[in-house]
């Protein structure tokens, strides 16, 4: 039996964001939601890390300025109360900003590395990590760093319009497409309490669906929201999961493109913005150890309507660990 580590007391005094009422929200500082950094805090619950990296791309590139981008965004954001969880995230726990973990924009295989090791540290630091990509490469080392840290594998619910379980591109082992077919070879996620949600749009080819169905994967296909409803989906991602440590990778392209324009492939009859919000609180109280919101490629935005919905998403992220 895999043994987990034991939780980790929460901070009792946590240095709360700056608030908004006090310093305009379009001033003060550049962290995320205007969190204190990481090396400012005595002791830290969850922290949020940018991993600006985007050389694993297959079409538009750009998601490398993608954290910058989320921080920018969530200025917006008026953080103190969640009515939906009735909760105060930043009081009962200690969330602050990590920064950056540096990776080389020229060679994956190093970067892979890179991004490992950083997770490493900062998991050995806190209690959990929310991760702004940067491209969906990043999600295998992340995997990797919590799978070392976690003495095993853990749950994966992937939120995506596409399967990211191909085998290569051009050759490449190393990219956006491939995460969780790497993550399958090496183990790292349970196959009997994962799946994907939100995936749609044509294939390369009918093994698309054999093989990823072979890694264990179960698949909420988009247009199910329509026909089943959130309330369901919910239900079965819960049934699914269990009370296994759960790890969440977030591509944003599985929003509509009319709900997030910014990114690097996007797929249209993507699921809304109310939907993605919906599951996310239907997922309080689940063991969440970890997660990432990826692909957020500002170039391609409009008005930051994609790194709105993208800051939005971390930021229901730290109410649901503030739930565990």
């Amino acid at each position: 039996m895999i043994q987990f580590p034991v939780k980790k007391k929460r901070n009792k005094n946590p240095i709360q964001p700056i608030s908004g009422t006090v310093v305009p929200r379009f001033a003060g500082p550049s962290t995320f939601a205007r969190l204190p950094e990481l090396r400012d805090v005595e002791s830290c619950d969850v922290a949020i890390v940018g991993i600006p990296f985007d050389a694993g791309t297959s079409y538009r590139p750009g998601a490398r300025f993608g954290p910058q981008s989320i921080r920018q965004a969530s200025r917006h954001l008026r953080t103190n109360y969640h009515p939906n969880y009735d909760v105060e995230p930043f009081k009962i726990q200690q969330v602050a900003d990590a920064g950056d973990i540096t990776c080389n924009p020229f060679n994956i295989d190093e970067a892979i590395k890179q991004i490992e090791q950083g997770a490493i540290e900062l998991l050995n630091k806190t209690g959990g990590i929310i991760s702004l990509g940067g491209d969906h490469t990043i999600a295998f080392p992340l995997l990797k760093a919590v799978n070392k840290i976690n003495n095993g594998p853990v749950a994966l619910v992937h939120f995506d319009a596409h399967l990211d379980t191909w085998d290569t591109y051009f050759g490449a082992p190393y990219t956006h497409g491939t995460p969780f077919r790497r993550a399958r070879e090496e183990n790292l996620f349970l196959d009997d309490a994962s799946m994907h949600v939100g995936i749609r749009g044509p294939l390369y080819s009918r093994d698309d669906l054999k093989n990823d169905e072979s890694f264990g994967f179960k698949i909420i296909h988009c247009d199910e929201f329509q026909s089943q409803g959130t309330e369901k989906i919910v239900d079965r991602i819960r049934k699914r999961v269990g009370n296994n440590p759960l790890y969440l990778s977030i591509d944003i392209d599985v929003l509509d493109p009319a709900f997030a324009p910014g990114t690097g492939t996007p797929e249209i009859a993507g699921m809304t913005s109310r939907e993605m919000v919906n599951v996310i609180r239907g997922l309080s109280g689940m063991n969440l150890i970890s997660a990432d919101v990826v692909e957020v490629s500002p170039a391609y935005d409009h008005a930051e309507v994609t790194s709105l919905a993208a800051a939005t998403i971390v930021y229901e992220l730290t109410n649901l660990f503030a739930k565990k």
